[in-house]
């Protein structure tokens, strides 16, 4: 066999676990993982923004029925910033592209994704506005029901999984940065909304969320508590990965519940966000966040770690081992590849959980 098709079967293979020398895995019943009748799917959360939790639910409805996307809900930047402004109302578009991701591969399921990301072009009100945020908005004010609403745009679209909102406020994203004004590089200021941190020149020491106590949505945090397994990330780090850790019940059922953890790593830093972090820093990072945040394994890219001792090191502290696996799309672009990211993913839940087959 030639061409593309053995060239993927031969990067699939790959998938590869490093473990610190001395440690042994962690059985199961350490993190009271359920034992699950044979051909049951997991139950799997995704918690995340943007096109990092994209890839990942595009990915994880490959594998898996049972799918729940929960979505940060700071962004101020663009359609979403406007309708918020306007409105009062949380910002649409990360859960309009969690939406998008769930859609199936028939001719409904991708009419319906094209049809929600269609952005209004015009020299008037609507321009760049994207019509599924106007549609998740109207169902709002109609229903009064952030759920039911989200709810029934996904029975509309035929997702393959569920979308919430982390919050049920509007959140303004705060970060703390040295050297924002390249004026005064060692300064430390303060730089406030997602879309303007995420592009932040200087290097983010922390980012915190306004509400400083936000209310999480109840559905969401008994998804976490209920689930077989948690991914979170890739995305962007301190804007869309990070924030789903400062909303107190949330966090809460991330260090209580019985599933396993997979932290998924970026392909490549962001420009501005994270700008020359290795892949252990990432870890590093997110650890002075939720200090007493558990993982069980944390996923990267084989190409995109060059010195895989230290990322090892970074994910012990964690108690999480780490598995390589080549997740890049092949045309060089720092972005995953659904069918090999599902192939990481399910090779995870299959050896690391002990409670499948899930198909």
């Amino acid at each position: 066999m030639t061409g593309p098709t053995s060239s993927r079967l031969s990067r699939l293979s790959r998938l590869r676990r490093v473990v610190p020398e001395g440690r042994a895995e962690r059985p199961a019943e350490t993190r009271g993982a359920r034992p699950r009748r044979r051909g049951a799917q997991p139950k799997v959360v995704a918690l995340g923004g943007g096109m990092g939790l994209s890839a990942s639910l595009a990915a994880l409805r490959r594998i898996t029925g049972d799918l729940t996307a929960v979505v940060t809900v700071a962004d101020d930047g663009g359609s979403s910033g406007r309708l918020r402004d306007e409105l009062g109302v949380l910002p649409p578009g990360d859960l309009r592209k969690a939406l998008a991701a769930l859609c199936g591969d028939d001719d409904w399921g991708q009419t319906w994704a094209r049809v929600i990301q269609h952005r209004f072009q015009s020299q008037g009100e609507l321009h760049e506005h994207a019509v599924g945020n106007l549609l998740i908005v109207a169902l709002w004010e109609q229903l009064g029901d952030h759920v039911q609403a989200l709810d029934l745009v996904g029975r509309l679209l035929g997702a393959q999984g569920r979308v919430l909102p982390m919050s049920a406020v509007p959140l303004e994203l705060q970060a703390l940065v040295k050297g924002h004004d390249p004026a005064r590089p060692e300064e430390v200021g303060t730089v406030r909304g997602q879309a303007t941190v995420a592009l932040t020149p200087g290097e983010v020491q922390s980012v915190h969320v306004v509400p400083g106590d936000p209310p999480a949505v109840p559905e969401a945090v008994a998804a976490v508590r209920d689930a077989d397994w948690v991914v979170l990330g890739p995305g962007s780090w301190f804007s869309s990965v990070i924030p789903h850790l400062l909303v107190p019940e949330l966090l809460d059922a991330l260090t209580e519940t019985k599933a396993r953890l997979v932290l998924s790593l970026n392909l490549a830093p962001q420009p501005g966000e994270t700008d020359g972090f290795s892949p252990q820093r990432h870890l590093e990072v997110l650890a002075r966040h939720a200090p007493k945040l558990a993982l069980d394994v944390v996923l990267a890219d084989e190409a995109a770690v060059p010195d895989r001792d230290s990322l090892t090191e970074a994910a012990e502290r964690f108690g999480a081992a780490v598995e390589l696996a080549p997740v890049a799309r092949t045309d060089g672009s720092p972005r995953h590849d659904p069918e090999l990211l599902a192939a990481a993913y399910d090779r995870i839940f299959r050896m690391h959980g002990r409670i499948g087959p899930w198909r």
